[in-house]
């Protein structure tokens, strides 16, 4: 993983410095609302419904056992003993004293993290598949390329004050883990038939208000011409995106208003004047960067013959796990191991710092000191050797961290909602709890197989609800907290987006339509078909029909 150079560190160091005298200045009553808001939002720090709350950066989603601790440090010293991990794979601590952020800040910069450009209108957290280096279906490893894009957007004058924050995201294999088509740039890594490293490139997607599915702008990119390509488009969403309507300020506009051709010839007119300039990449630079994410050493010399078979034969609680957390490691005596942070009764994303310490503990114990974060709001540790996967297993299950249902319906993916976020219109997290207590069974999860399941509390989308094979958001209706129903949503390859199926439903009725939704979708599927699948056949007509035939209290 990458590691600070002393311009790095100097350069997070001063921020805080500069951080620290902004807030003496505003609560000294020298700086207005108006002229310190702007400042704490380039820090990351919220005014929440309740208290300030604090996002973190966490570049990449890559995150060390020190880094790990540290959280947990923050969490139990400044917050309520947990923290939040988001889909957009910061975590966010929703307790904070405004007058502790600079301490907060200062304590993250010493183990070489920050809250730069975590909101406000700017490139935010660069994101990417959470198995990037490891996943067997890799074309190559993109986060070196994610850390070059990282130190090239971090505090760039030109960048940091867009028409509206600006999202990239990266993948490295055919199977897009990383939603990059509801990005404003997403990556999918290619090589040409010469053998030269590049990516394909799309834009102008994005959730929110108006949802809608990047396009393919470019079919390679080399990627030596990666920095030239983004400046490009920045350049042409500079100069015509909108700045006098925040929502139709987002570049996914700007790409529908000129047509992709449009936006693509002025890009290409940007590129021309950039091609091959000072931001083109020298391959020592992504050699030396590769050098950083290069597999460990140890880990390399994994015995392939280990085998968790026996165990999970004799133990069903272990299989059950094996076979939802654990994924294919590009090394066969290695595997990808993702815990869960949705077990039934817990907020979706939530880590306590007790479950953090341990993380940062079974990291350096199985899997070199590295974990990933997922969109989806779990972790990862990818590096473990299978025949430490019982081992493993025992501990995470100690910790509340192994509940065997990665992909499957409680597996709910879930802002904080109108329990925290001054924006949200509903509650997210009573939802997401009362869809896990109706379904909390093993056996029936396992039956009903791969089901995406995502809750947002408002138009904003935190919870991307537009991409769940079940989407549900929160809504207002005269006061009262609602909730709309969306169907077909999609993320992959096979991207899409989730079609409304009717009026809104009161909170107490969404479990029953969601049993509704699951029982039309077992009656009618065929033998080993996925709900998606199921969707795709048959179509929105027979869900919305039993619904709604037998559905009483609908909002019009």
């Amino acid at each position: 993983m990458y590691r600070y150079n002393d311009i790095d560190q100097q350069l997070v160091d001063d921020r805080v410095a500069q951080f620290r005298g902004q807030m003496a200045r505003y609560l000294g009553g020298r700086l207005s609302e108006d002229d310190f808001r702007p400042l704490r939002l380039q820090n990351g720090l919220y005014v929440q419904r309740h208290a300030p709350m604090l996002r973190v950066a966490i570049p990449y989603g890559v995150l060390s056992s020190r880094q790990m601790r540290m959280l947990a440090h923050v969490a139990r010293t400044y917050d309520r003993g947990y923290g939040h991990f988001t889909t957009r794979c910061n975590v966010q601590f929703n307790w904070i004293r405004l007058n502790e952020a600079p301490d907060i800040l200062a304590a993250l910069a010493t183990v070489q993290m920050h809250a730069i450009q975590t909101s406000g209108n700017c490139i935010r957290n660069i994101t990417c598949d959470a198995f990037a280096g490891v996943a067997a279906d890799e074309v190559f490893d993109p986060r070196p390329y994610c850390e070059i894009a990282r130190q090239w957007s971090t505090l760039a004058p030109e960048f940091m004050f867009l028409p509206r924050k600006f999202k990239i995201a990266f993948t490295g294999s055919m199977e897009d883990r990383a939603a990059i088509r509801f990005y404003d740039i997403g990556l999918r890594a290619r090589v040409s038939d010469g053998g030269t490293r590049g990516f394909e490139v799309f834009v102008g997607g994005g959730m929110g208000r108006t949802p809608m599915l990047g396009q393919p702008v470019k079919d390679f990119l080399p990627g030596n011409e990666l920095l030239n390509y983004f400046e490009a488009i920045l350049r042409v969403y500079n100069r015509y995106g909108r700045r006098d309507n925040k929502y139709k300020a987002r570049i996914k506009i700007l790409v529908k208003d000129l047509t992709l051709a449009g936006f693509a010839r002025e890009v290409d007119a940007e590129w021309a004047h950039l091609q091959g300039g000072p931001n083109t990449i020298p391959e020592q630079t992504i050699s030396a960067m590769a050098a950083f994410f290069a597999p460990p050493a140890w880990r390399q010399a994994a015995s392939v013959d280990a085998d968790p078979g026996e165990a999970a034969v004799v133990d069903r609680s272990f299989a059950r796990w094996v076979s939802r957390s654990v994924s294919a490691h590009r090394h066969p005596g290695l595997a990808i191991v993702t815990l869960s942070l949705k077990k039934t009764g817990v907020p979706p994303g939530d880590a306590t710092a007790l479950q953090m310490a341990a993380i940062a503990d079974m990291a350096e114990r199985f899997s070199c000191g590295e974990i990933r974060v997922t969109h989806e709001q779990n972790l990862v540790l990818p590096h473990v050797p299978r025949e430490s996967l019982h081992e493993l297993w025992s501990l995470a299950t100690a910790h509340g961290l192994a509940t065997p249902n990665i992909g499957l319906l409680t597996d709910v993916v879930c802002c904080p909602g109108g329990d925290f976020c001054s924006l949200a219109n509903a509650k997210s997290i009573p939802i997401a709890e009362a869809i896990q207590q109706r379904f909390d069974d093993l056996d029936y999860l396992f039956d009903l197989g791969p089901l995406e399941l995502n809750i947002s509390g408002c138009v904003n989308s935190c919870g991307h609800h537009h991409i769940g094979h079940i989407g549900i958001l929160g809504v207002d209706k005269n006061d009262e907290e609602w909730y709309q129903i969306t169907l077909g949503g999609s993320e992959g390859r096979d991207s899409r987006i989730g079609r409304v199926i009717g009026p809104s439903f009161a909170a107490q009725d969404v479990p029953d339509v969601i049993e509704k939704i699951i029982g039309i979708y077992v009656d009618r599927r065929h033998d080993d078909e996925t709900f998606s699948d199921t969707f795709v056949r048959i179509g929105l007509a027979p869900f919305k029909a039993g619904v709604y035939g037998a559905r009483h209290g609908a909002a019009d």
